[in-house]
């Protein structure tokens, strides 16, 4: 009983983005953002996971069916003594491919408390409708 607690009680590990064949333009540590994705029929909800992130140090951008978030932090204040610390100070970077049932044009963003609430609507035609018998 006690290991099943502990192992609840871990904190899990930062995913860093691994340095592949694709040339990086940002210097520094980048992380890949948790994200939790749920559907309805109207539209496809992601939270992403974003400590530390203001909307100030955030993009998110449509391009190509791309939808890319990026986000930096900001280095804790010199006078600031740090006394803990779980992981290193690093930016976030996300990327998701749409498909044409998304319409690009209706997305909305909203950033509280470190989560990130991005709302994708689906397109007319991909909506669920019911058809009147007559």
């Amino acid at each position: 009983m006690f290991e099943k607690n502990k192992k609840e009680m871990e904190v899990p590990q930062k995913k860093t983005i691994e340095k592949g064949a694709e040339e990086h333009t940002r210097e520094g540590i980048m992380y890949v953002p948790d994200v939790d994705i749920v559907e309805d029929q109207e539209a496809i909800t992601l939270r992403a996971d974003l400590p530390g992130v203001t909307k100030d140090n955030m993009s998110i951008d449509v391009r190509e069916g791309v939808l890319t978030l990026t986000a930096t932090v900001k280095p804790p204040e010199e006078h600031h003594r740090q006394v803990y610390r779980e992981y290193d100070i690093g930016g976030f970077n996300r990327r998701f491919t749409l498909g044409e049932r998304i319409d690009p044009e209706k997305i909305s963003a909203s950033l509280e408390n470190g989560v990130l609430t991005l709302m994708l609507p689906k397109a007319e035609a991909h909506k669920p409708r019911k058809i009147e018998i007559k």
